[in-house]
């Protein structure tokens, strides 16, 4: 008898043994709808449950000569079975078994792959959380901008990971699909309650119309949705790498005990592992791209599709299954300095205070066009001589025409620009207002 699956580990997804598994189920499972039918006898349907297994090797034999992997499949199985094998695959298609087959794997591939992001989502949360207020410089261009903070850097990518998640749930309900409708997909040969059945025991919805096959529009929203999924690993990835920078060091990969960096400059530290997963994000969307030239195939079908998925849909779920696990080892592990942080923060002499004191200007009375062109010398100067921007603007009479020292002071406070803090992680991470 062959052995029942279980939700298994993505690198255990994708073996011929799996899959051959796989296919007998739906084999299985149409006898048994034929069985109800009264097409098949139930003693058929026991015969073949407990006589079939699989042999790989002897797949392999057969397929050597027919170069036909389904036709190989069905004589080896059917040689352990005798005459009840007659019922396996009775009106059925290669597609109704490689297609509904398929959907089966990937729908458990999805499983995993929202498992792993979970794991992502609460790691980039309890980060967040843990560095809600710790003050840093946000940057425009690479160039400092206005502080914000290092968790609210991180509840931005809270929130991506989140729509990520959601496209990822919508494309594992639309690849759920199967089909049992015949050569052409119009049930010429197969009552319809076939389908129905085997769909019913593989965890999957009926094809509404298909013809030989499900049509690859749902593999492609699929790869595009892990396409865009492995682009914001890249993206936060990225971040880190650019944090980790010798010039910046705000953050780093956490650097193990006996870990080396160079094999000829002892002292490196390298963020190797958001460089492996920039890397990876690459591979990823090349193979979404292949994905979408699947869509278009010649009338009822071809099979110009088939060898490219055997290649990119197992390569990029156990892909995605490696990105989602070493990001989020990335982030729970991830080295911060707050004490970096405020001291980049304080790097320009206080012109990235410049838009407050701006605003402060056009609220007393300025002009904004004239605020504007104060504010921007004196800034410039304070940037060119290292001199501070604060004192600059103290000397400066027209400043002062509309300003109080003390109040001018103020408009130095980084805690202003993030005391809306608590609103935003409100609404990223409980949806309030």
């Amino acid at each position: 008898m062959i052995k029942r699956y279980s939700l298994p580990e993505m690198s255990s997804l994708w073996t011929e043994e799996k899959k051959y598994q796989v296919w007998f189920d739906i084999e299985l499972w149409a006898c048994e709808a034929m069985a109800e039918l009264g097409i098949a006898t139930r003693e058929d349907v026991d015969h073949i449950r407990n006589k079939a297994k699989i042999d790989l090797k002897r797949i392999a034999e057969i397929e050597e000569v027919v170069k036909h992997d389904v036709i190989a499949f069905m004589t080896a199985i059917s040689e352990q079975i005798g005459p009840s094998s007659r019922f396996l695959h009775l009106g059925m298609t290669s597609s109704d078994v490689v297609d509904t087959g398929l959907a089966i794997l990937l729908n458990q591939a999805c499983d995993i792959l929202l498992a792993d992001l979970k794991r992502t989502l609460e790691a980039v949360k309890r980060k967040a959380y843990e560095y809600r207020y710790t003050l840093m410089i946000g940057r425009s261009h690479g160039v400092h901008g206005e502080p914000i903070t290092f968790g609210f850097k991180l509840a931005i990518w809270y929130a991506e990971l989140k729509r990520n998640e959601n496209r990822l749930k919508q494309a594992k309900e639309v690849i759920r699909t199967g089909k049992i409708s015949g050569s052409m997909g119009t049930f010429a040969h197969l009552d319809p309650l076939i389908e129905k059945r085997v769909c019913e025991r593989g965890g999957l919805i009926p094809d509404p119309v298909s013809n030989q096959i499900v049509q690859r529009d749902r593999h492609a929203q699929l790869m595009t949705t892990l396409a865009i999924l492995a682009s914001s690993i890249e993206k936060f990835s990225t971040e880190i790498r650019h944090l980790q920078r010798t010039e910046v060091r705000e953050a780093e990969e956490f650097f193990s005990e006996g870990q080396k960096g160079s094999s000829s400059m002892p002292h490196k530290r390298n963020p190797i592992g958001a460089e492996n997963l920039t890397g990876l994000a690459r591979v990823i969307r090349a193979n979404a791209m292949a994905s979408l030239e699947n869509i278009s195939l010649w009338h009822e079908r071809d099979i110009s599709h088939s060898s490219v998925e055997r290649i990119i849909l197992p390569d990029t779920t156990i892909l995605m299954n490696y990105v989602l696990n070493r990001f989020s080892r990335m982030v729970e592990n991830l080295t911060v300095f707050p004490d970096k942080m405020r001291e980049n923060l304080e790097l320009t002499h206080g012109i990235i205070y410049s838009q407050r004191i701006l605003l402060e200007l056009a609220k007393k009375g300025e002009q904004r066009k004239e605020a504007y062109e104060i504010v921007q010398k004196l800034a410039m100067e304070s940037w060119h001589n290292g001199t501070s921007f604060e004192e600059l603007l103290i000397n400066d009479r027209s400043i002062l025409s509309f300003m109080g020292l003390e109040e001018l002071k103020s408009c130095f406070d980084p805690k202003y620009y993030v005391r809306h803090i608590d609103l935003i992680f409100k609404r990223v991470f409980e949806g309030q207002d």
